[in-house]
């Protein structure tokens, strides 16, 4: 059966971030990518809290790199690869997140879009 490749919105995350191995691919996903520039993301492994228990370590190190460090933040969303039109789009969205929540929130979904396309693709094979 083919199984076509799952839409990541702003609205349907927490939908899509229920399977275990989906939510632990999604959190070794950005722990690589902000470890590749020694900020530190941890994982519990609670896959029930892991929305918001990365979403909160993420709002705590985004601010901090926005205070201290606003070149490394800027590469490490480069990395994720996160667009102004992507921040834009979710600051529409989700107008009850201030703007240091939705580039966590956009982590998220970046990183969970990565995880997805990638099973998908190994799915094809």
């Amino acid at each position: 059966m083919n199984l076509g490749l799952p839409q990541v919105s702003n609205s349907n995350v927490s939908g899509l971030f229920t399977e275990a191995e989906i939510v632990q691919e999604t959190a070794e996903q950005i722990m690589k990518d902000f470890g590749m520039f020694g900020v530190e993301i941890t994982f519990s492994g609670d896959t029930n809290n892991a929305y918001n228990e990365l979403h909160q370590q993420l709002i705590g190190q985004i601010s901090l790199l926005l205070e201290r460090n606003y070149e490394l933040l800027l590469s490490v969303l480069y990395q994720v690869d996160i667009t102004d039109s992507e921040i834009a789009k979710a600051t529409r969205e989700l107008p009850h997140y201030n703007q240091v929540e939705i580039i966590a929130h956009q982590v998220i979904v970046r990183d969970l879009k990565k995880v997805l396309l990638r099973r998908y693709f190994r799915n094809q094979k």
